[in-house]
């Protein structure tokens, strides 16, 4: 594991932060990427204080369009390599689709899925030439069936889900592992991020914290796992799914998010 490199996007706060953490734990060195400069400062101070290991903080608004491509050329131009990507940035929103901000969520579609699948494109080319590598993607339970009131963020899980498994098939002969990690509702910034502090998903429920996740997570990538998804309870509800008729899966979720 020593001086292995992980990068890792959205790394500021919640699971991004806790797999920076396990990956430090590890021995390896960071290229940590949020917009947060100041936050990031202060991350990679704590991290190589105490994991004596090499932190490189790049501030970057990974919605904006080629952002990805800006940050990759910035790595290759410090002749840094890539060992593990992790594309944790990402967020959500809550509403009615007829209700919400078109400017948040064509914002949202810009990072859980362009920013992710350029990253996902820039260094899988590396890694495939090197024949080593392995990409950890943020999916979610809402990878799995439609969210009414979150319908553009299940989405772009949804989206995350099925890219990841496809292209995991595709660099597999290459020494080349793709974990897509589904977690559930995770104690974390997303909810008020997503302002929905109060929906039953969440009020009053005793959740998984973000190391918990990022532990499991962390430990599913250096396995090659292809779909991880954290909790038994959640796994057993993403496999049953299919099993029901679409609509009810849609009625169900939408019960559950109001």
């Amino acid at each position: 594991m020593t001086n292995l490199t992980a990068l890792i996007t959205g790394a500021s706060n919640g699971i991004g932060l806790e797999l920076a953490y396990e990956h430090a734990k590890a021995g390896g060195n960071l290229i940590l990427v949020a917009r947060n400069l100041k936050k990031l400062e202060e991350i990679k101070q704590a991290i190589e204080t105490n994991f004596k290991v090499k932190v490189t903080i790049i501030s970057k608004d990974l919605s904006v369009k080629n952002a990805a491509q800006e940050v990759y050329n910035e790595i290759k131009n410090q002749n840094l390599k890539v060992d593990y990507l992790i594309n944790n940035a990402g967020f959500g929103d809550f509403g009615f689709f007829v209700d919400t901000n078109w400017i948040k969520e064509e914002e949202m579609i810009s990072l859980n899925i362009s920013a992710l699948t350029q990253f996902t494109k820039l260094f899988v080319k590396d890694m495939v030439a090197r024949k080593s590598g392995k990409i950890l993607n943020l999916a979610s339970t809402a990878s799995f069936q439609p969210g009414p009131k979150m319908a553009v963020y299940f989405a772009t899980k949804a989206f995350v889900l099925s890219f990841s498994e496809a292209i995991a098939n595709e660099v597999k002969e290459y020494g080349v592992t793709v974990t897509a990690l589904c977690p559930g509702p995770t104690e974390s910034g997303f909810q008020s991020a997503a302002a929905m502090e109060n929906a039953k998903l969440f009020k009053d429920k005793k959740l998984p914290t973000a190391s918990e996740v990022a532990k499991y997570g962390y430990k599913a990538m250096l396995d090659g796992k292809t779909v991880a998804i954290h909790g038994t309870l959640n796994y057993i509800l993403a496999n049953s799914i299919r099993l029901l008729p679409r609509n009810w899966v849609t009625k169900i979720t939408r019960s559950v998010q109001e």
